[in-house]
């Protein structure tokens, strides 16, 4: 037998620290272990005879942390003390590198010794604001790994150290001095010049996309908190005849509480009195309100839209429908690809291959007679030329860019794992309930006989039906407001919860509701012609009502959840971006598949439960899809969590925008089509970042080591090969949507 836990993982700067761990874990005997970078969790399989202690012990020697999840209520009120951290050490050290970097490149500014100010300034930086990469590399060092901190970690010193050793042992610290440029290295060049704005600059860049990075990363648990904030807090206790306002969670199973239209139902249980309309859209996606009454099971979290009801708790806590899709949801991100940063897959052969060439620099230069002062500048112009100032620029300033131009389409991208998932994305699942659709009940149709007019069909059912909660009233009520204008005012109401309405409108006596309803309480049926008009309604997925005064069924009413104008044409873009569309519902056949008709999709599921959209996505994994799901509400969280690319509505629910990789601000399913063009844009941008990042790398390393470049031009070339990268991302602000 072996027992699974989740481990929080403190101390990993890159994917390697995450496959580090992984890797000793597993050499534990019977222990099988992932380890996420992107969620900081271990998820771990330990079998008899080994503790949860060895797996943390294991880890703290890998030289990381290591403790057990806390309470999910617990990060609501806790301050992520990490980020604000860093946020501080990137302005501090933002403010104090600024006037370093004006100071070395602008020479009138060169006041006598102005150099020393320079020092002061810049030793901070490099020291304390550079302190994460120095701590990370010696981690990696004893562990005989090197990284990107590593690199940034040997740059920023050897920039110092060269720095200090020309102020106090060199000429740079004289008075008068000034920062001369010779765009080859020579004997008596290196002990004259400082590169204090090298080691600066290079620090704020990086500190400013490991900034950027943890932001991203902060939100990965929001989903479980977003999903404990939709429950509702209080309920009425109903004990002994008496009601009392009590706190949800003093719930236990067995304890009665009453729901009042309107109100979210507390938790897990059986009614023991009262009818009403349940919606449940948010856990099943139907659309249409579930009729309930004695004897019907109800879930916590969603909204009693009709009468009074009596529950009694059968489920509470931990033990909830609600807590349980919270549980999968987890579960689902900690399961997900490791985030494949593309500049750290290098960094285990790029990053030891530059220190031993800036090594095999000074010691050449030193055997061939070069002397001690061109050998140091030749190997630190290496380091320096080497050092990954654009390829920590490259993801985060096109990331910056893109997110910010999708910000201003509508469109939320979480981070730059996203990029790599829409790339490969070939297959697009879309919820019914809305995404395709709007969500609402709308009157579709209305359909009059033995009448006047439709007109005045729908001036009775709207008078009659606004008396009423029920979700398809209210439909009816504003329709008829809508397209007749004011209504005349409805007498003696009565209603029969989940079957119809009474009201006296203008003298007659008028009936809305069911066919069964009006036929066993009011003898009414209905004629062959409505009949008809009955069954080519609910062919269309409508909810039809029949309406009826004097006796006689007079016409009937179709409502429906509307379809988006611009849910075909989507569908459409998607098939155009290569990709293959599915609808993927909770609601029934019929109308599943008369809304799929209308947008052009042929693959259609219904009738799933949320647990079951996660096990289609999981089925369409298993057969090699790569699958982006868009969704809005809780019962897609677990699939958006689950699926490659999770795409929420941001009309949707929280739970469902936090498992999310993409948030669409607008309910439009067409930006579903511009996040995905807009991603890959910003992921072909990263890449040619990254290509020029490295094509400069492996052009300018060797002209440093020969001695062709100053460290100083080594510097100020990979403040250009920076500015590059800079620009080359700013061209996605120039990304234009599909409706623009």
């Amino acid at each position: 037998m072996s027992a699974q836990i989740d481990l929080v993982v403190g101390g990993m700067t890159c994917t390697s620290c995450a496959a580090r761990i992984e890797k000793k874990l597993n050499r534990m005997p019977g222990v099988e272990a992932t380890v996420n970078y992107a969620t900081e969790k271990a998820t771990v399989s330990i079998p008899d005879g080994t503790s949860v202690e060895d797996a943390i012990a294991t880890i703290e020697a890998t030289g990381y942390t290591a403790t057990l999840p806390l309470p999910p209520e617990a990060p609501a009120d806790r301050p992520d003390r990490e980020l604000d951290l860093l946020r501080q050490r990137l302005l501090v050290s933002a403010a104090l590198a600024l006037p370093v970097a004006l100071l070395s490149m602008i020479p009138p500014l060169q006041f006598d010794n102005w150099q020393w100010l320079a020092l002061t300034l810049a030793a901070p930086v490099a020291v304390w604001g550079a302190w994460p990469f120095h701590r990370a590399a010696f981690t990696n060092a004893r562990h005989g790994a090197a990284t990107m901190d590593t690199l940034v970690s040997v740059g920023v010193l050897a920039a110092l150290g060269w720095s200090l050793y020309a102020l106090f042992f060199g000429t740079a610290g004289m008075v008068g001095m000034t920062m001369g440029f010779s765009f080859t290295a020579s004997p008596q060049g290196g002990a004259g010049e400082i590169y204090l704005e090298v080691a600066s600059a290079v620090t704020v860049f990086i500190l400013a996309g490991r900034y950027a990075e943890a932001r991203a990363k902060r939100r990965s648990g929001a989903a479980l908190l977003a999903l404990l904030e939709l429950g509702a807090k209080e309920t009425t206790l109903l004990r002994d005849g008496v009601e009392t306002r009590v706190a949800t969670s003093t719930l236990v199973v067995g304890d009665r509480f009453v729901v009042r239209p309107g109100e979210k139902i507390a938790t897990d249980g059986d009614i023991v009195d009262g009818n009403s309309a349940v919606d449940a859209s948010m856990l099943t996606g139907e659309s249409v309100p579930v009729e309930v009454g004695p004897g019907d099971s109800v879930v916590g979290a969603t909204l009693n839209a009709g009468g009074r009801l009596v529950v009694q708790a059968t489920r509470v806590g931990a033990d909830t429908e609600l807590a349980h899709i919270g549980r999968l949801v987890e579960q689902a991100q900690t399961g997900k690809a490791d985030v494949q940063r593309l500049a750290d897959r290098v960094s285990a052969i790029f990053v030891p291959i530059v220190i031993l060439l800036a090594l095999g620099t000074l010691a050449v230069w030193l055997l061939v007679g070069g002397g001690a002062e061109l050998a140091f500048t030749a190997a630190v112009a290496t380091l320096i030329i080497a050092c990954p100032c654009a390829l920590g620029l490259a993801t985060p300033t096109a990331l910056l860019v893109g997110t910010g131009r999708g910000a201003q389409l509508g469109i939320l991208i979480k981070g730059p794992q996203v990029l790599e998932s829409t790339r490969r994305v070939d297959t697009i699942v879309l919820d019914k309930t809305g995404t395709v659709t709007t969500g609402r009940m709308t009157v579709a149709t209305v359909t009059a006989i033995e009448c006047s007019s439709n007109t005045e069909l729908l001036r009775f059912a709207g008078a009659a039906e606004s008396g009423s909660e029920h979700p398809i009233a209210v439909a009816i009520a504003a329709g008829a407001v809508a397209r007749v204008g004011e209504l005349p005012v409805a007498e003696s109401f009565a209603s029969e919860q989940g079957l119809g309405v009474q009201a006296v409108v203008d003298g007659h006596l008028v009936l809305v509701g069911r066919p069964q309803w009006l036929a066993e309480s009011w003898s009414i049926t209905l004629p062959i012609e409505l009949q008809a008009v009955l069954g080519m309604a609910e062919s269309r997925g409508e909810t039809a009502v029949v309406v009826a005064w004097d006796g006689k069924a007079r016409g009937i009413v179709g409502v429906s959840d509307e379809v988006k104008p611009t849910s075909a044409a989507a569908v459409a873009h998607f098939r155009s971006l290569g990709l293959t569309p599915m609808l993927l519902t909770g609601d029934n056949e019929v109308v599943a598949r008369a809304v799929a008709d209308v947008v052009g999709i042929t693959d259609v599921t219904s009738g799933v439960l949320p647990a079951g959209k996660a096990d289609i996505i999981r089925a369409l994994q298993a057969k090699g899809a790569v699958v982006a799901m868009v969704g809005d509400g809780v019962n897609d969280a677990v699939a958006l969590a689950t699926a490659d690319l999770g795409i929420a509505m941001g009309t949707g629910t929280d739970v469902a925008i936090e498992a999310s990789d993409l948030t669409l601000v607008r309910s439009d399913l067409m930006a579903a089509a511009d996040a995905i063009r807009l991603s890959r844009s910003t992921l072909r941008t990263i890449k040619a970042n990254l290509f020029w990042a490295f094509a400069y790398n492996v052009a300018a390393i060797p002209l440093a080591m020969l001695g062709l470049l100053n460290p100083l031009i080594a510097g100020a070339a990979m403040a250009f090969s920076s500015v590059f990268v800079v620009t080359n991302s700013l061209r996605l602000r120039r990304f234009r949507a599909l409706a623009q």
